[in-house]
């Protein structure tokens, strides 16, 4: 029995963000309806009320997305300990697919909109694949998927989720309080000292990822980045432990899970996948910016992906997913454009101001959408065919 409870587990996660993606998907509909109703003057002055000193959109994107982000960096941790990049073997194809898979989108993005001024600090706005997003697109084909490429899917996005957090916080932090950043530092040392004694209970833990994450918050740093560095200070036991979801980063995972993925993620979809079209000219499609990323999203990502998988897999590096055909991990490699909640996290930090703001929303929109329309087609026709 206990050899099951990996399995159990992953299947309990992939359940949890398939329900997230389609909750995402709802809640991103909804956004645009109300953006584009009589409701949106009301929608967006909401957006914009401040309290405590911050408006309600950034308490979403810097306060609710923290905790979202501890839910990523505990992820990480795990697969990377006792989960499916625990082994150099199996790290090889995720690791590959998702580095080609930021760097081809990247890439393109410069070339298309390289030359307008301004608009190189959104490189990275198509960079990252949406896990729940892409699940819940893969939940409505059911069993015409293999689990393997369901693994696969998780795996790209849990590693180019580290490579999204690693860019924000080195290529969009601005000015540094060295004060601030010197006591995040102290209560990360507390955070590991908790850890080396065995100390296995939550509260400590949690208690000083809130420090950190108003350490980080004055520091300059995004705070968002606080919940991954929290999450890799929570102890995750031997591997049988974990197995048993009797370790605390198990237990955090397990608790912080539905409150992600039903309730935060849309929330920031809803929060921030609203624009406005009211006298926006069809041209504005084709503007650099929403090009640029729409691209990078539809086209890079399918060509990194599908690209490197097909010669590490041809070299001799890494296996084709089980059970998968070519077809099949095509559909999956254009799955994996659905950019959704971290190109628009990272747009919002790259460009200031309404018209920038929509532009990216417009882009990642396009870019995403016919991504998913697209995966889901291919892995359809390719299911039916094998």
């Amino acid at each position: 029995m206990k050899r099951d409870r990996p399995t159990n587990a992953l299947q309990a996660f992939l359940q949890g963000e398939s329900a997230g993606g389609v909750l995402l998907i709802a809640a991103a509909i909804l956004a645009l309806l109300v953006a584009n109703s009589g409701f949106g003057p009301a929608y967006r002055a909401a957006l914009h009320a401040h309290f405590a000193g911050l408006s309600l959109l950034h308490w979403i994107n810097d306060a609710a997305m923290a905790v979202f982000f501890l839910l990523v960096g505990s992820e990480i941790k795990r697969e990377f300990v006792v989960g499916h990049l625990a082994r150099w073997p199996d790290r090889i194809l995720p690791a590959v697919a998702a580095f080609a898979g930021m760097a081809v989108p990247a890439i393109l993005y410069l070339l298309v909109a390289g030359r307008s001024p301004g608009l190189t600090r959104g490189w990275a706005i198509p960079c990252a694949t949406d896990i729940a997003f892409a699940l819940g697109i893969i939940a409505m084909l059911g069993s015409r998927v293999p689990a393997s490429l369901k693994i696969f899917l998780t795996t790209v996005a849990i590693v180019d989720d580290m490579g999204a957090v690693a860019i924000i916080a080195l290529v969009y932090t601005a000015g540094l309080n060295a004060l601030a950043l010197l006591a995040a530092l102290a209560v990360l040392g507390v955070m590991f000292a908790l850890n080396r004694s065995g100390v296995k209970r939550l509260a400590p833990y949690l208690l000083c990822a809130a420090l950190l994450w108003t350490a980080v918050f004055l520091s300059g740093v995004h705070p968002t980045v606080a919940g991954v560095l929290a999450a890799m200070m929570i102890p995750v036991g031997d591997p049988k432990a974990a197995k048993a979801e009797t370790s605390p980063l198990h237990r955090l995972e397990h608790r912080l899970h539905p409150w992600s993925a039903l309730l935060i993620v849309p929330l920031f979809g809803f929060a921030n996948a609203g624009v406005s079209f009211a006298g926006m000219k069809l041209a504005a499609l084709v503007d650099p910016l929403p090009l640029a990323i729409a691209v990078g999203l539809f086209v890079g990502k399918q060509i990194g992906v599908l690209a490197s998988v097909w010669l590490a897999v041809k070299g001799g590096l890494a296996a084709k997913p089980d059970g998968a055909t070519w077809p099949q991990v095509y559909g999956v490699a254009l799955l994996c454009g659905i950019g959704f909640t971290m190109s628009l996290f990272i747009g919002g930090l790259a460009f200031d101001g309404p018209v920038l703001i929509d532009a990216v929303k417009i882009g990642v929109l396009i870019g995403s959408l016919l991504s998913a329309v697209l995966g889901y087609a291919m892995l359809r026709l390719a299911s039916a065919r094998s």
